[in-house]
């Protein structure tokens, strides 16, 4: 029941739209709103390749955040898709950002 209420809470054109306000103008005026879109793309693969997308999972995954950047930023290199690597990792701290301005996400102590 968990899972299905953090689906519904999480909107991918909210998570978008947060992530590229929560960056600094200046990783703004580097990306667009479909370098965004590509990495969160990026991520879903990722969570499926590694078995973490499973509609009868209701339980916390923990992620391997290095494994998952270093992912993102091979399918950015074979793909041709133009984003340094800090701008992938300001990308991915937002998403986290938004999923812990959500509840879907705790904050790490």
């Amino acid at each position: 029941m968990k899972q299905e209420q953090d689906e519904l809470m999480y909107d991918d054109d909210a998570a978008v739209d947060f992530i590229y306000n929560w960056l600094d103008k200046d990783d703004r005026k580097e990306l667009t709103r479909d370098d965004i879109e590509y990495v969160m793309d990026v991520i879903y693969d990722y969570y499926e390749s590694k078995g973490l997308i499973d509609d009868d999972a209701a339980e916390e995954a923990s992620i391997d955040e290095e494994d998952m950047f270093n992912y993102i930023v091979k399918a950015a290199k074979k793909d041709g898709v133009n984003l340094s690597e800090e701008l992938i990792d300001q990308i991915l701290e937002g998403e986290y950002q938004y999923g812990v301005s959500i509840g879907i996400y705790s904050e790490e102590a």
